[in-house]
């Protein structure tokens, strides 16, 4: 169970960082995007299509 859990977690974040860099995010502040944890990159992500209630549903 953890380690569907653990893959669920990085599938998301690997969607994220995607989605983000194909926006032409690359890093917040000095960090580069996969040194972010999850909700970090769902904040990155909301910022960048305009709210909270923009972020991506689990498919």
């Amino acid at each position: 169970m953890e380690n569907q859990l653990r893959r669920a977690v990085e599938s998301k974040r690997n969607q994220l960082i995607n989605k983000l860099i194909n926006m032409g995010i690359y890093k917040k502040d000095e960090l580069h995007l996969f040194q972010l944890a999850l909700s970090d990159l769902e904040e990155e992500y909301a910022k960048a299509v305009g709210g909270k209630n923009s972020l991506p549903q689990a498919k």
